[in-house]
């Protein structure tokens, strides 16, 4: 962040953004936005979040790399196709100097869109 101001939204996070960083902010936003259209969007801890019956994922930027946060499971089930890049228990680190890879995120997301539906409740799920 470039501000220290509270920031109320996705959009006014990425536009506080260093403006080479905003195209990959937006890019990012979209895949999440693809794979799992019926989350909504919120700042949480002061970083995008995506919301689907619980927090889905987050992102945000730093320098050098952009930080995903798809929770621990989500790191452990696709270990193997993150082994290029740096991760933690519940992270991974896009290099900025890189493309995204957009299919692996799209997969991850589809996992935690699914780990969440199976935390609702059968009467409420469609």
């Amino acid at each position: 962040m470039t501000t220290k101001q509270a920031i109320a939204s996705m959009d006014e996070y990425i536009k506080h953004q260093p403006e080479e960083v905003r195209g990959v902010l937006e890019e990012l936003r979209a895949l999440i936005r693809r794979a799992a259209p019926n989350a909504r969007e919120k700042i949480s801890y002061q970083i995008p979040t995506f919301y689907l019956n619980g927090n889905l994922v987050h992102f945000a930027v730093f320098k050098g790399h952009v930080g995903f946060y798809p929770t621990p499971g989500a790191i452990q089930k696709f270990a193997e196709e993150l082994k290029r890049y740096k991760t933690s228990k519940g992270a991974v680190q896009f290099p900025l100097n890189e493309p995204l890879p957009g299919k692996l995120i799209t997969e991850m997301v589809k996992f935690r869109v699914g780990e969440n539906e199976a935390k609702q409740p059968r009467s409420k799920r469609a």
